[in-house]
């Protein structure tokens, strides 16, 4: 039992060093295999040995998650479930990876709209023309005690104008009621839009945070939500979004 006890720690210190060249190997092969077949533009993050079967994770700039085996001959699409603990483990992991610090962002770039004792605290990025804005909008209205930053993230592809629009909501005397006018009512504040505003960075704030369909929704504890959600569902996120 002494000598093995003594040679424990250099088994343990070649087996360690083994498992990290397997796992760089495995990485250049599906680096390797990979680069062929994405599209121009889409960048490797990171790859990972996962617990499970011997997959590696593949992170696509943390907009998607793919798994491959170590050489890089197989590919696997799709969500990785642990039914054992009922757990979505991709879903579970891509959250982790696009999670935002709260602390990070630019406030003073967004509109603030406090209700009630304002105490629930939420980021939305938001597209002035975008209709699942305007439906989520009728959904925020339902909920009190709320503060909302609202970031004018405009998708120009979509919507062309609502650049020129961003611009003259955040130039009008009041942004909070330029905002409610155009949304609900597609009041176009009177002004040329050409005063300071943070648009352009705002856009590009967006495109590094992976931000590029609107609503996207932002809680403190830095968990992103896309998409519209219903208030009944809106007030469970702000429940467990809370720092």
């Amino acid at each position: 039992m002494k000598v093995a006890v003594r040679y424990l720690a250099p088994l343990l210190a070649v087996s360690s060093l083994l498992f990290a060249s397997l796992s760089h190997a495995g990485e250049a092969e599906i680096r390797r295999a990979l680069k062929p077949i994405l599209s121009p533009g889409v960048v490797i993050s990171s790859v990972k040995p996962t617990p499970y079967q011997g997959l590696y994770e593949v992170n696509l700039g943390g907009r998607k998650l793919l798994y491959m085996d170590a050489k890089g001959q197989f590919l696997f699409d799709g969500e990785i479930t642990d039914l054992k603990k009922s757990v979505n483990v991709t879903k579970d992991r891509m959250m982790q990876l696009q999670a935002i610090k709260w602390d990070s962002l630019p406030f003073e770039n967004a509109i603030k709209t406090v209700k009630g004792n304002g105490a629930r605290k939420l980021v939305v990025f938001s597209d002035v023309d975008c209709p699942y804005c305007r439906k989520f909008e009728v959904e925020l209205n339902k909920v009190d005690n709320t503060t909302v930053y609202t970031f004018l993230r405009p998708v120009a592809e979509l919507h062309p104008q609502a650049v020129q629009t961003s611009r003259q909501i955040w130039c009008a005397p009041n942004r909070n009621q330029a905002w409610d006018a155009y949304i609900t009512q597609g009041k176009v504040p009177k002004n040329d839009g050409q005063c300071t505003n943070p648009v352009a960075a705002t856009m590009a704030l967006a495109e590094k945070l992976n931000i590029f369909g609107t609503p996207t929704l932002v809680f403190p504890n830095g968990q992103r939500v896309p998409g519209m959600v219903p208030a009944e569902q809106l007030e469970k996120l702000l429940a467990a979004g809370a720092k």
